[in-house]
């Protein structure tokens, strides 16, 4: 007898082997992944390469700037340096407005561009003025103090604007009309020419007060004019109130000269920081980790160089002359940000993302099996319907062909639910309609079994006679 049509199902291997494949589709994800993620991690935790303008070529800042860039490159850290050689500070601050460099090496006097900000301190300048005395035997000095100025010649080192505007401001603060005031610039390789003209009735000159050519300087001057009598600026407090970017300092006794001592006393000036500069609007963490490798290093590299000891902490004031940059003031303050203060919003951002992402996903997986489905359902609703057929069988062997298809069935639907393409609770009800299904066939086995050994090898098909009409059940490839 024909086996019954009703549970017959075109057999497809195309998920069982897909199943095969999908541990080795989920690992090359888990590597794609992963690779992506070590990109990324590369990318970020690539070290910042600042350009830093400094000159002029030879110069302290820039020996110092050299060691710091050797020295960041050694330490391995979040920061390299790529020095700019400039023919001074101007030229560096024109590169920095111009965007063409990220620090710049400056005097806090001079005119920034927009939206600049102090990273550190590297130098305090003083205001160092004298007056020779004469030597033995010569009329002596009429230059004892800066109000005696009037109508005298003054030296300037320093070819620059810097030092002559600086000049002006004390000579007017301490009552001197700049206008009367005779001054004469040397260049720093012209100093023994300044030294020499004895028209010159006074000298002026800004810088560190360990500088060795101030001690030199004055010490020539000293052999050919005899003993320098220091000039104190005496209205330096008022000088800082009304002109925010200097400062009142002091020069301590003996600061250029032990034996004798010069100055003999301590005297009043002016000071100008030596600064690292940066735009206001450049990055936060970035300034913050130059400020901490600065720092770190400072020490290290004052053994060799001992104009390092001078570098400082910017000032963090809020009504800083110069405020100082976010970043720097940051660590400053102890206030730099942590990994989840940086990038939380992005950890969170990327959490709903990569949510909404997974949930398109479900539904377009869901979407694209949607025949899978709706094909899980015939199979299901033409089990429950061939449930009729069993009762009807009439042989062992037409019992058998139909449990075999419906163990083909199970097996499509299982793989279907490995695959994703069905939920537990379809399985559920498939599970309940293939038990009655075993059930029907069970209860049928017993009848033909007692209808056998009665002695009746064939029944009927239906009671009415007619033949068994099958329910085709077929499943299309996937």
């Amino acid at each position: 007898m024909p086996v019954p049509s009703d549970l017959s199902v075109t057999r497809d291997a195309s998920p069982r082997r897909r199943n095969r494949l999908s541990p080795w589709l989920a690992l090359a994800s888990g590597l794609s992944a992963l690779t992506v993620a070590l990109a990324i991690a590369y990318w970020a935790w690539q070290p910042a390469t600042l350009r830093i303008a400094v000159g002029p070529p030879g110069g302290d800042d820039q020996m110092l700037v050299l060691a710091m860039a050797q020295a960041f490159d050694a330490k391995g850290g979040p920061v390299r340096l790529a020095p700019i050689e400039t023919d001074g500070t101007l030229q560096s601050l024109n590169l920095l407005g111009g965007g063409k460099t990220d620090l710049a090496v400056a005097r806090g006097d001079l005119e920034m561009p927009s939206e600049t900000s102090s990273v550190a301190i590297m130098r305090r300048n003083f205001v160092v003025m004298w007056a020779p005395t004469g030597r033995k035997g010569a009329g002596k000095s009429k230059v004892t103090e800066i109000a005696a100025l009037s109508g005298r010649r003054i030296g300037v080192v320093g070819l620059g604007d810097a030092n002559v505007t600086l000049l002006r401001v004390i000579l007017a603060e301490s009552g001197v009309n700049p206008q009367k005031v005779s001054v004469v610039q040397f260049g720093t390789d012209h100093i023994a020419e300044m030294t020499q003209d004895t028209t010159l009735d006074a000298f002026m000159m800004v810088g560190a007060l360990d500088a060795r050519v101030i001690a030199d300087t004055i010490a020539a001057t000293a052999r050919l004019r005899g003993e320098p009598k220091f000039l104190g600026v005496d209205v330096s407090d008022a000088i800082a109130e009304r002109h925010p970017l200097y400062e009142s300092e002091e020069i301590p006794a003996g600061a250029f000269a032990a034996s004798p001592q010069r100055p003999d006393d301590k005297i009043d000036t002016i000071a100008i920081n030596h600064l690292i500069v940066s735009p206001s609007w450049f990055s936060e963490d970035t300034v913050a980790a130059f400020t901490r490798e600065l720092f770190a290093v400072r020490q290290s590299l004052a053994k060799d160089l001992p104009t390092a000891s001078h570098i400082q902490k910017p000032d963090t004031d809020k009504d800083a002359a110069l405020p100082a940059h976010p970043g720097a003031a940051a660590y400053v303050d102890g206030n730099e940000r942590s990994f989840m203060d940086k990038y939380s919003d992005y950890i969170w951002g990327a959490v709903l993302l990569l949510s909404g992402l997974g949930s398109v996903a479900a539904w377009l997986r869901h979407y694209l099996r949607r025949e899978e489905r709706s094909l899980n359902a015939l199979h299901r609703d033409r089990l429950l319907t061939a449930i009729s057929s069993v009762r009807e069988a009439t042989s062992l062997d037409d019992l058998a062909a139909m449990q075999r298809a419906a163990d083909d069935i199970l097996r499509e639907t299982l793989a279907c639910h490995e695959d994703g393409a069905i939920e537990d609770g379809d399985l559920a009800a498939f599970s309940l309609v293939l038990a009655q299904f075993h059930q029907a066939i069970v209860d049928r086995r017993a009848v033909i079994g007692r209808t056998s050994k009665a002695g009746d090898a064939d029944l009927p098909a239906k009671p009415d006679g007619s033949v068994l009409q099958p329910f085709p059940i077929s499943t299309a490839a996937r």
